[in-house]
């Protein structure tokens, strides 16, 4: 059966509901399944949680879904650069779990392994720590973290193949593996599709078999997060 649909509205047909857990790839707008974003936002489901290394920008990335009110709570690690954020968070109608860079990524990584939890001493002594069990190793403290278990997982990559092996690009490699392996099933954009075979078994970065339904994304216009500028200096 082709995993390839035609769009991203036609990917996510029967997936959404209200009240899912989404795990979203991509680091502030920097390999983030935009197409399928929008899908999500005209679909008009609501009480969504994301696990998403943040919540992009304004109007841009998760960020279009909190301007709409379709989401409930976000699992992250960076919210800078997003102003809605910041004001559904500071007025009590978004609740946030702040939960630091690597312990999100390996939370995600433990989800898709089968592993409920983990101990790490990051966080250990400070607000992260707060309500966890803790336990001593080598007379050491550690907290317990647990593994994220999504109802879908939303990725972009660079290429695939047609039976869905992926390959990132470059640094957009960030989140999209482990998110792509910690939901129940894990839909892809990628900006180009090749003919089974024809891509080297040793740069094949995720295989196949975690991924369920493609859609071809490009063309892409790459978005800029936040700008600095400065005057021109005269010759």
């Amino acid at each position: 059966m082709s995993k390839l649909f035609p769009n991203a509205s036609a990917a996510l047909e029967g997936l959404l509901k209200d009240d899912i857990l989404i795990a979203s790839g991509g680091f502030g707008l920097c390999g983030i399944p935009e197409r399928l974003l929008v899908a999500i936002r005209e679909s008009g489901v609501k009480g969504l949680t994301f696990a998403s290394n943040n919540a992009g920008i304004d109007n841009e990335g998760i960020g279009m879904l909190l301007r709409t009110q379709q989401v409930k709570k976000m699992i992250s690690s960076y919210v800078g650069e997003n102003k809605e954020f910041e004001r559904q968070y500071l007025s009590g109608e978004l609740e946030v779990e702040f939960s630091p860079q690597g312990t999100l990524a390996e939370r995600m990584r433990a989800g898709g392994a089968g592993i409920p939890g983990f101990y790490t001493k990051t966080g250990v002594g400070t607000k992260v720590a707060e309500g966890k069990e803790t336990k001593l190793f080598n007379g050491e403290e550690y907290i317990l973290e647990h593994g994220i278990f999504a109802d879908l997982s939303l990725v972009k990559a660079w290429k695939a193949d047609e039976t869905g092996n992926l390959m990132f690009r470059k640094t957009a490699r960030n989140f999209n593996h482990p998110a792509a392996t910690c939901g129940k099933v894990c839909v892809v954009e990628v900006e180009e599709i090749v003919p089974a075979g024809s891509m080297d078994p040793d740069c094949i970065h995720l295989p196949g078999v975690y991924v369920n339904r493609m859609i071809l994304g490009a063309p892409y216009d790459k978005k800029i997060e936040f700008r600095t500028t400065r005057e021109r200096a005269e010759a």
